[in-house]
């Protein structure tokens, strides 16, 4: 993400935009990495995750408030839907990103 117009742009989105704040050092965030990877694999194209670096994007984190890593974001429609930090289940992913299908 090169700037806050495109992050605004991406969370515009009317499918459910889903924002892992992680760390490249961080250990609960890999542990995040194939949780992930299996709520992309249940729900398709009916969401978009993505990943971004606090490091890289400082500014961002700072903007967002994002004091710890990871901390999951939902976003539909540009309005923030959900927010939680720390390791949190698949089951629990897909069922708040299907509220907002």
């Amino acid at each position: 993400m090169s700037n806050a117009k495109s992050f605004q742009e991406i969370i515009a989105s009317e499918t459910p935009v889903l924002i892992d704040f992680h760390a490249t050092w961080c250990g609960p965030c890999k542990t995040m990495a194939p949780i992930l990877d299996q709520v992309k694999r249940e729900l398709g194209d009916s969401v978009t995750i993505i990943k971004v670096d606090v490091d890289r994007n400082q500014q961002l984190a700072s903007q967002l408030n994002i004091s710890g890593v990871p901390t999951l974001i939902l976003y539909k429609s540009g309005k923030q839907c959900y927010r939680k930090s720390g390791v949190i289940p698949a089951q629990e992913i897909t069922r708040v990103i299907q509220q907002y299908q």
